[in-house]
């Protein structure tokens, strides 16, 4: 019976999430088509069919967040951990940012950045307004906006398709030929470090490392991580296409939402990297959109997220053979699944 509740608990949760970003989404919408109409016309509707199959989705993906917790994968009080004093706090600061980003979107204005932000040593591909986010994610508003402008993105499913790597990163680390007590696992563009978090709860002794191209994300990642008793954070300001690393050093790396925002040949420098720095026998593991050619029938909403946000690399990214780049590095391809919006490569470096 106590599981039965904590079921139905979750379920409740999840879909209190969900509702809240489409409620979000369809008031924001009204607004702006009132204040600042969209002009570009190349927004298509999405078929009932297909929301349908969006929805069946949504419930396995649900399903499978409880049966990995379930199976002791990760702990189940993970399901809840939600920053909602963030929420709170950061939630009305979303909403005046929004007409910003509408005169940005609606004037193609993908290049701005306010005055305090240094541009310099970044690459050319990183400097500028992905989802015509004000400062790009380079300013601490940004990196205080960003998990609620997420979870919103995907109708509070973002970190239940996040969730997804812990499964298969388990089992690869306890198949290694040197298995240890103590695995150094790397989160590659760790962001806010809502990923690393998950990993600190699913591996307690592993030693975590981050790395990421901005320093305002690193600095909200090391306030949520430091937030968890004993947790000391080893987060480092680095470019993946160079991993300041050695060889052979990591047992797991993960990597979440980040292909979709690089050029195609950047892709494979990271992956590059990936299995330079990883030992023979590791894991690493991708996760990101899906693509054309596994979800087709998702197609508009995939053409959507291209025209209506600044996704330069998006289209290219869908159409592009992420087994194939992981093979060229080295890697063999383990597995590919598919949640909701989110695709997985589940690669092996050889041992």
């Amino acid at each position: 019976m106590e599981q039965i509740l904590a079921k139905l608990t979750y379920q409740a949760f999840q879909y209190s999430k969900s509702y809240l970003g489409l409620n979000h989404k369809t008031l924001t919408s009204r607004v702006r088509e009132l204040v600042a109409p969209p002009k570009d016309g190349n927004v298509q509707s999405v078929s009932a069919a297909t929301m349908l199959q969006y929805r069946d989705r949504f419930e396995r993906l649900l399903d499978q967040d409880w049966t990995d917790a379930e199976k002791g994968i990760y702990p189940t009080s993970l399901l809840f951990d939600t920053p909602w004093g963030d929420i709170a706090q950061y939630y009305p600061q979303l909403l005046l940012d929004l007409p910003q980003i509408w005169d940005r979107s609606n004037n193609r204005r993908f290049n701005e950045f306010s005055q305090e932000v240094k541009t310099e040593g970044y690459p050319q591909y990183y400097v500028r307004n992905f989802h015509y986010q004000t400062d790009g994610y380079l300013s601490d508003q940004s990196a205080n906006l960003y998990d609620l402008q997420v979870e919103i993105l995907f109708n509070g499913c973002a970190d239940p398709m996040r969730r997804r790597i812990l499964a298969p990163l388990k089992a690869g680390l306890e198949s290694m030929a040197f298995a240890t007590d103590q695995p150094r696992i790397l989160d590659v563009a760790c962001g806010t470090g809502r990923t690393l978090r998950m990993l600190r709860s699913t591996f307690p002794d592993s030693s975590l490392y981050g790395v990421d191209l901005s320093p305002s994300y690193l600095r909200k990642a090391n306030q949520l991580l430091s937030e968890l008793p004993g947790e000391l954070p080893q987060l480092l300001q680095a470019n993946a296409e160079e991993l300041p690393y050695t060889d052979d050093y990591f047992h797991g790396i993960t990597c979440v939402f980040l292909f979709h925002e690089l050029p195609a040949p950047v892709r494979q420098k990271i992956i590059n990297e990936c299995y330079r720095t990883i030992q023979p026998g590791g894991t690493f593991i991708i996760c990101d959109s899906v693509q054309s050619s596994d979800s087709p029938e998702m197609k508009p909403m995939m053409e959507n997220f291209q025209a209506i946000l600044h996704e330069p690399f998006y289209n290219n990214y869908v159409e592009d053979s992420i087994d194939d780049r992981l093979q060229t590095a080295g890697f063999e391809v383990v597995d590919i699944q598919i949640h909701l919006a989110s695709k997985y490569w589940i690669a092996r470096k050889p041992a």
